[in-house]
């Protein structure tokens, strides 16, 4: 097991936690809503954490759901994930979106709505070319791959066959 990277936070609201892991061996660090917020569906909002944090050169966060309250709530965020580069010092704002067509879903000021991911991140070196090398996967993308059996997209025409049928999925 390596070290973990310290991170230096500045509390700005002196009653809301600092991030935390809930359990041992947990990617991301919870953070909390520093206001009470009330989605209806469809609707997004910006929800203030209380922190700002600095991190060391080399070094991203990346701002990630929670899995639960997308199982539960249908919510998520909108730039998934957001990014937090090192050189940032202002609050960690978390742009959440209530997904379901129904329900309106609370926040109360301590709520957990989204987890801190740290990530050690390179710097790349872009250099233009006339024409890239060969590979296996070529251009495919977009579903190239395959691997969903009720809907094989035909990118190029921009449209979509859905197959219903067992012998219509045969071959994807």
């Amino acid at each position: 097991m390596t070290a973990p990277v310290d991170i230096l936070v500045q509390r700005l609201d002196p009653d809301l936690p600092l991030p935390s892991y809930a359990h041992p061996g947990d990617a991301g660090a919870d953070l909390v809503t520093a206001v009470d917020a009330e989605l209806g569906p469809g609707e997004r909002v910006v929800l203030p954490t209380g922190v700002a944090i600095a991190l060391p050169d080399g070094y991203a966060a990346f701002v990630h759901p929670r899995s639960g309250l997308a199982a539960r709530c249908g919510v998520s965020l909108v730039n998934t994930p957001g990014t937090i580069d090192a050189g940032y010092r202002g609050e960690i704002k978390v742009i959440v979106v209530n997904h379901d067509l129904r329900t309106s879903v609370s926040f109360r000021r301590g709520d957990r709505i989204a987890q801190l991911v740290v990530q050690r991140v390179e710097r790349a070196s872009f250099h233009e070319v006339g024409v890239l090398p060969g590979s296996d996967r070529a251009e495919g993308g977009f579903g190239s791959t395959g691997g969903h059996a009720a809907v094989v997209a035909d990118m190029g025409s921009g449209t979509d066959t859905v197959k219903n049928s067992a012998s219509d999925r045969e071959g994807i």
